[in-house]
């Protein structure tokens, strides 16, 4: 008896890490109950869009993968941040075949359920026991919680994903051991407020090993680092209790990195904006950090043109950059984002403005880069391989979280391998880039 075709679904993820976790575990599933995943929507069966919501731009990008999926395959089925609120889509694309929020994973399959029954094969249903990754082999994000308690007035996330849901740490690290034993060298820590973590559920201790874990910021980053592997920290909000980790960057168990979206200096814009420890003394604070742990790389976000940003708060802004010494930097043009309470604030700041406040700070921004990156010209760095060339190697220090951070660009004599962490001898710098050669395995 010949066995029937496997259906074939082609995917499409948009928008942040945390959505790429959720197109993850929705490839898990589907790879699970023997779907095989397609190159092109054309030679599909149907198409899943996984959309982003947060900023008009990434609804527009939303709407147009959509639109390319309807046009080359025709059997669409949507979700995501942007399927929270359906209207849009519902109008411009009234044929695609189902429409569901983030998270929800079990709405999504049986939505393909419904329009692509599975052809269930007992030699073919074998899905690794990590699951499906979409990054490469070496690094994955590991998300702790969903969803967020915070308000902040310029974001309608809570609205899309609910208030904070903590995993249990039990739950993480087994996920956590699952990845290592699959081969992955490096650990990103993701959710919405990973400083927040356990606060749901009041810290709750599960059993992990021989001993209890308590579902707690500075419990769970301990524990992550017994795995032996690289441990970023990302999205994570000043909170005091935040002091604690570095202890634990010092002692090389988590790497010396955090990511925290500042988002502003001004206490008057960080007020407006309802930013979570907008009044921690971040300056002080920094110095702290970096007197413990030298090492410290800095990641955040800011957001100029905010409404009611004037000419002061925004040289605030400059003069705590230079303070600060961020490392790694994202800056964004405030966008108007429907729903969120930050559009009733005035007075709205004009396009030309917001972008000659964008120049500048980015210009300030490349300067401390430069600065901070020349300082470790003639230093050894660890480096994990990304990309291997004939001669030249890209990979990432400690500082560098993947995607968004610089590179390190290293010449070896022999080939080096993606995964393969290397000691680097540092020779140059530029603005955001390191290169160096290899000084060791």
């Amino acid at each position: 008896m010949s066995q029937a075709a496997a259906p074939k679904v082609s995917f499409v993820s948009l928008g942040c890490p945390k959505a790429l976790v959720d197109s993850e575990r929705i490839i898990t599933r589907l790879r699970a109950e023997g779907y095989e995943l397609a190159r092109k929507h054309d030679g599909a069966d149907l198409v899943i869009v996984n959309t982003c919501g947060f900023l008009d731009s990434a609804k527009q990008e939303s709407l147009s993968a959509i639109g390319d999926a309807m046009a080359e395959n025709g059997k669409v089925i949507v979700t995501g941040c942007m399927g929270a609120e359906p209207e849009q889509i519902e109008t411009a694309y009234p044929g695609v075949l189902s429409i569901t929020g983030p998270q929800q994973y079990e709405s999504v399959l049986e939505a393909v359920h419904r329009a692509l029954p599975p052809v269930h094969n007992p030699h073919l249903d074998l899905v690794p026991p990590q699951g499906i990754k979409l990054t490469p082999r070496h690094y994955a994000y590991l998300k702790i919680s969903e969803g967020c308690n915070n308000r902040c007035s310029f974001c309608i996330i809570p609205k899309l994903r609910g208030d904070l849901v903590s995993r249990p740490a039990n739950d993480v690290l087994r996920e956590a051991e699952r990845l290592v034993n699959a081969g992955v060298k490096e650990l990103l820590v993701i959710s919405q407020d990973t400083s927040a973590y356990g606060v749901d559920i009041k810290y709750a201790a599960s059993p992990w090993k021989d001993r209890e874990v308590r579902a707690k910021f500075f419990d769970l980053a301990q524990a992550l680092g017994e795995f032996g592997v690289w441990v970023r920290l990302q999205y994570v909000y000043p909170y005091p209790h935040v002091d604690e980790v570095i202890g634990l960057m010092g002692e090389g168990k988590v790497l010396p990195y955090l990511d925290i979206p500042f988002q502003h200096a001004s206490p008057e814009v960080l007020k407006a904006m309802k930013r979570p420890a907008a009044q921690e003394k971040t300056l002080a604070r920094i110095k702290n950090w970096r007197a413990q742990c030298p090492e410290l790389a800095l990641r955040s976000t800011f957001i100029v043109g905010f409404p009611g940003e004037t000419d002061a708060d925004f040289a605030e802004l400059l003069d705590w950059l230079e303070g600060a010494e961020i490392d790694r930097l994202g800056c964004f043009k405030y966008e108007p984002v429907k729903g969120a309470p930050a559009n009733a604030l005035g007075p709205a700041v004009p396009d030309e403005i917001k972008q000659e406040r964008w120049n500048a700070l980015m210009a300030r921004q490349q300067k401390i880069s430069a600065r901070r990156l020349k300082r470790k010209v003639g230093t050894r760095q660890q480096v994990i391989i990304d990309e291997v060339g004939p001669t030249v190697a890209k990979g990432r220090s400690k500082a560098d979280a993947p995607q968004i951070d610089g590179a390190v660009f290293i010449s070896s004599r022999r080939p080096l391998k993606v995964g393969e962490i290397v000691t680097a001898r540092i020779e140059r710098s530029d603005e955001y880039d390191l290169h160096g050669s290899v000084a060791g395995f």
